[in-house]
């Protein structure tokens, strides 16, 4: 696996990252990470590419060695009121808001983002898989999401939110047929056989 980089020397970057937009139900949420200059990590990689092993591994690794992270959600009533992509950005932002370390310059996994005060950025497509700092947040929120999935599924376990995340698997979805949304779920997404927003 090619060892992923950081966008620049010059500047300290903050790589930014959420999980959850596709998701029936659950928050969306987003991590920023400052990479330090000698963070060196060749496991790190777009999080939809690693075992469940290796992410809580480097979720770990990732905490204890990089120059500072912070974790930020929005709940589904936020994203039915301002929609999955503004949640999605505005997550961020309240990842961004919480670092010590002022950062330099914002990288942005995707093609959207809401310029953030003063602090110049650029959005990279696949960021996740070409950037170390975009790929250490991908791994922690994730991390984040999936284990506050596992522990609403002890509340609700007939929608299997323990191995669907939330995600519109078949389970999902037949669940939500048979016994209707709960609070968790997201109302301003189609709640039956798509995910596609009303």
């Amino acid at each position: 696996m090619e060892l992923l980089k950081k966008w620049s020397e010059q500047y300290i970057e903050a790589g930014c990252d959420e999980v959850g937009r596709g998701c029936l139900c659950g928050p969306v949420v987003a991590a920023a990470v400052i990479i330090d200059e000698t963070f060196v990590q060749n496991l790190v990689d777009d999080s939809k590419k690693l075992t469940l092993k290796t992410r809580l591994y480097l979720d770990e690794y990732i905490k204890s060695n990089v120059k500072e992270y912070a974790v930020a959600e929005l709940s589904p009533q936020y994203i039915d009121e301002h929609n999955i992509l503004n949640a999605s950005i505005h997550a961020m932002h309240l990842a961004l808001d919480q670092l010590k370390v002022r950062p330099e310059l914002i990288l942005v996994d995707g093609n959207r983002f809401h310029p953030y005060p003063s602090i110049p950025h650029h959005c990279i497509v696949k960021g996740d898989e070409k950037l170390l700092s975009i790929a250490a947040a991908s791994v922690l929120a994730k991390n984040y999401r999936d284990q506050l999935m596992i522990k609403l599924h002890e509340e609700f376990p007939q929608y299997g939110w323990s191995t669907n995340m939330g995600y519109a698997t078949k389970m999902h979805r037949d669940a939500l047929n048979e016994f209707g949304p709960t609070v968790h779920h997201r109302k301003s997404f189609r709640l039956d056989y798509t995910m596609n927003e009303v």
